[in-house]
């Protein structure tokens, strides 16, 4: 019931003696020292129910001091309490049983049931109860849902208040996150057609207004998760509402907000909201002072977000560095990754203290630092390199899928760390049944991409890989064929059986279909394999090369111009070949044709074309950064195979690793072109794992 205020300002500002001669003239009393207007009717009969219930007074006579609280009731409210006092049984409330005399009662229970009585609140005490039941109940309920329709189900047989609408909201997110996308597909429609979603809807729409931030923003995550439209009226009335209440928001809500943004698309009122979520995070940049609440800042103003906002936010991290602990660092790199903002004084001082307590940190963090490296082209040679030595160290406690994808990430970052790669090349070749095709392929990418094979098992593990490879043959895709088969190629391996699969006609033909996305991709593969098969293989195969046109596109043949000034203050003008493009498309910068002995250059083209066979072909390539190992000038995969079959051609090969290159002094460069150009012939690059 509905307590009456003016009855509490009376009835709980003074004390009442345990009898009815005192009860009636402090109630008098209290009528007289009201500062506002009370029922007298009202009171009459609150007064006279105090009868029902006199024989408590009179057991708690003994107790001096005792204090009691009364509430006044509105006319009907006493009527239907009088009238469920009626109906209820005699036996079940002895209080209001009038034909018997109570039991004794000992002290505590005395109190107990005296302030049941007494207290202004103990009639809302069982409605309240009962609710508190039901939302408990409705909970437990929602928790185990285990699809949309569970809940949408749930939700019909509840009133849908605002807070469980952005419960029945998010969980209808939750329940369909690890389902297949044909599963996520069938349930969203059932969701879609059940009248209860609707409901939902409108129910959000009309409370928006009344839910906490928190609500709001998962509401609106939810919503946006689940694929309704984002022109609906229901999203769009959340992301005004959010607007009015954006000053409300705490880093929590910020953040989820944040996130949803990232996968809207550019309306009217989300860019509003995106523009007032960054001017609310800097406004707040000056009052951070923990480390949690700046990075959940940093991820809430996004990849679009201004360079002047980022790096205030830069310089306020650069100023709390002093407070990161372990796990902050290691956050720090995910933060930066969501802002794709490169602050390199800042990652490195992290990677300081993650290498530091580098045997502290999980799987999966060492996995997002190095995903975060790669997606802001952060290189830090001696984090990877102390993360490869960790988990050579570990290998025992490593899955193989765990150690393949550590390569893989490693290999995109172009770190080639031998000794784990050898360890666990020798792991993989006493143990390679247990592999599968996705995990060959995974390996061959990775030793292929950082052109790398161990030097005492380099056949055991390539014939390790093959027979497992060979295995899946008859239920691969031709795209997985295909990768593999390329792999292969570029580590000089030629499996027989994966070829001659490769090659036939409606393989081929499937690869190739000018209606693939991967078409292009797949002839530039294709092209290569071609390559490698013409120049590669030995002359006792008898496998035909694959017969398919050249790649479309043509490689870039830009020549750089440090390079070639050097050549000229290195051999004078006009000694130099600039942008040789090779029939089969392969790219030289620079070609020199030099005596059999390489002690000079030869000056005319028309001696060369004479007397060939007596002079020797000299390819000068330029490598960016990209084409190297991470602080080597250990040639990748395609670069390395580029060399090779420059090398089967007749050419001498003269790597110029181009960044290095550009940070020597004009007489250094002269001198490192001569020492390179005229020096003794060097064997063929044909092994692998030859250093350059």
């Amino acid at each position: 019931m509905n307590i009456c205020t003016s009855g509490n300002q009376l009835l709980r500002n003074f004390r009442l003696c345990l009898n009815n001669s005192h009860l009636q003239s402090s109630s008098l009393w209290g009528l007289k020292n009201c500062k506002s207007p009370i029922n007298l009717s009202t009171f009459k009969n609150v007064h006279q129910n105090l009868g029902s219930t006199s024989y408590l007074f009179n057991r708690c006579a003994t107790r001096q001091g005792a204090k009691a609280r009364f509430y006044s009731l509105d006319k009907e409210q006493a009527q239907e309490s009088t009238s469920g006092e009626q109906t209820s049984s005699n036996t079940d409330n002895p209080v209001l049983n009038e034909t018997e005399s109570p039991p004794p009662l000992s002290y505590r229970q005395q109190q107990k049931e005296a302030g049941r009585y007494l207290d202004p609140l103990a009639e809302n005490a069982e409605p309240y109860s009962q609710g508190e039941r039901q939302r408990e109940q409705f909970y437990d309920l929602l928790k185990n849902c285990n699809s949309p329709y569970d809940v949408l189900d749930l939700a019909g047989n509840y009133t849908l208040t605002w807070r469980r609408v952005s419960n029945c909201l998010t969980k209808i997110w939750e329940t369909t996150k690890k389902m297949s996308d044909d599963q996520k597909r069938y349930e969203r429609k059932l969701m879609f057609e059940h009248p209860v979603f609707e409901q939902l809807c409108q129910q959000a729409m009309k409370d928006a207004g009344k839910m906490r931030s928190d609500d709001l923003a998962y509401s609106l995550l939810a919503l946006v998760k689940l694929g309704v439209s984002q022109r609906s009226r229901v999203v769009q009335t959340l992301l005004r509402v959010i607007q009015e209440h954006l000053n409300d928001f705490d880093e929590k809500s910020l953040s989820v907000l944040a996130n949803c943004l990232n996968d809207m698309d550019s309306d009217k009122n989300a860019d509003a909201l995106k523009a007032g979520l960054r001017l609310l995070v800097e406004t707040r940049i000056p009052k951070i002072k923990n480390v949690v609440a700046l990075q959940t800042m940093m991820r809430c103003i996004g990849k679009d977000a201004p360079v002047s906002l980022k790096r205030k936010l830069e310089h306020k991290a650069l100023s709390m560095l002093s407070q990161f602990s372990l796990p902050n660092s290691q956050y720090m790199f995910t933060t930066l990754a969501a802002m794709d903002f490169n602050s390199s004084t800042l990652l490195d001082a992290c990677s300081s203290k993650i290498i530091e307590n580098i045997h502290g940190i999980p799987f999966w963090r060492l996995i997002y630092v190095l995903q975060s490296s790669k997606d802001l082209q952060y290189r830090n040679a001696a984090l990877f390199s102390a993360i490869a030595e960790y988990v050579m160290s570990t290998l025992d406690m490593w899955s193989n899928k765990q150690i393949v994808l550590f390569l893989g990430l490693f290999g995109d970052l172009g770190l080639r760390h031998t000794g784990l790669m050898d360890t666990f090349a020798e792991k993989v070749t006493e143990t390679s049944e247990s592999l599968t095709l996705r995990d060959v392929i995974n390996i061959l990418k990775s030793y292929s991409l950082l052109n790398h094979l161990p030097k005492n098992q380099k056949q055991q593990f390539l014939d390790s890989l093959s027979s497992v490879f060979e295995t899946y043959l008859p239920k691969i895709l031709p795209s997985e064929l295909l990768r593999g088969v390329y792999y292969f190629c570029v580590l000089g391996c030629f499996p027989q059986s994966s070829l001659d699969k490769l090659l036939q006609e409606d393989i081929l033909n499937e690869l190739l279909l000018p209606d693939q996305r991967t078409h292009g991709a797949n002839e530039r593969i294709l092209h290569y394999i071609n390559l490698c098969l013409e120049l590669d293989r030995s002359a006792s195969t008898t496998v035909a090369t694959i017969t398919s046109a050249k790649p479309s596109s043509s490689p870039s043949m830009t020549v750089n111009p440090i390079v070639l000034g050097a050549l000229k203050r290195c051999l004078g003008d006009e000694v130099c070949q600039q942008g040789v493009l090779l029939q089969n498309d392969y790219f030289i910068d620079f070609q020199i044709t030099m005596d059999k002995d390489r002690k000079f250059v030869l000056q005319s083209q028309s001696e060369e074309n004479s007397q060939t066979e007596y002079f020797q072909r000299v390819a000068v390539l330029c490598a960016p950064v990209s084409a190297l190992c991470l602080g080597t000038t250990h040639p990748k995969g395609k670069l390395a195979m580029k060399m090779r079959h420059l090398t089967a051609l007749g050419y001498s090969i003269v790597l110029v690793p181009a960044q290095e290159f550009e940070k020597l002094q004009e007489d250094e460069q002269v001198q490192f072109l001569k020492t390179r150009i005229f020096a003794e012939p060097e064997p063929a690059l044909a092994g692998i794992s030859q250093e350059t």
